[in-house]
């Protein structure tokens, strides 16, 4: 079920340049969206979750995406000794070993996004890291454990 389908929906209108409808047909198209208002929805919630995170207050979930080489000495154990100690916003990771001595790990996050976002840099920044970045959603993961 898409977002179009879910609760009421709002009819707005907009005007567009013609080369901007064009090309926003030609993105609807390729990337297979049932409609422009479907691929516009989608548009809007992206900036809506940027928005958010630059606010910096919103609990909001994620993943820290990170390919490193890791031959790097004590790689590993510094990635995972910061795992250990943001424990109440990481909920998960999965790593894959690439070619040319390259893992990517993909870390699962929640929490607040001024803070998931010191916790990806200080990842990122570790030596050794090819590249790495933090993607967030407003979406939350339910409590794992609800307190009683």
């Amino acid at each position: 079920m898409n977002d179009l389908n879910r609760g009421a929906l709002s009819r707005i209108s907009i005007s567009l340049p013609s080369r901007l409808l064009a090309e926003l047909d030609r993105m609807v198209l390729k990337r297979g969206f049932g409609s422009r208002s479907q691929a516009i929805v989608e548009m809007i919630n992206q900036q809506l979750v940027e928005h958010k995170s630059d606010l910096g207050f919103d609990v909001m979930a994620g993943t820290i995406n990170l390919v490193y080489d890791h031959s790097t000495t004590n790689l590993q154990k510094e990635l995972t000794d910061l795992q250990h100690k943001y424990i109440d916003e990481v909920i998960s990771s999965l790593h894959v070993h690439l070619m040319d001595n390259q893992t990517m790990e993909v870390i699962l996050v929640q929490g607040p996004a001024t803070k998931l976002q010191m916790i990806a840099d200080q990842m990122i920044s570790c030596s050794g890291v090819i590249t790495g970045r933090l993607q967030l959603t407003t979406a939350q993961i339910p409590p794992l454990h609800p307190l009683s």
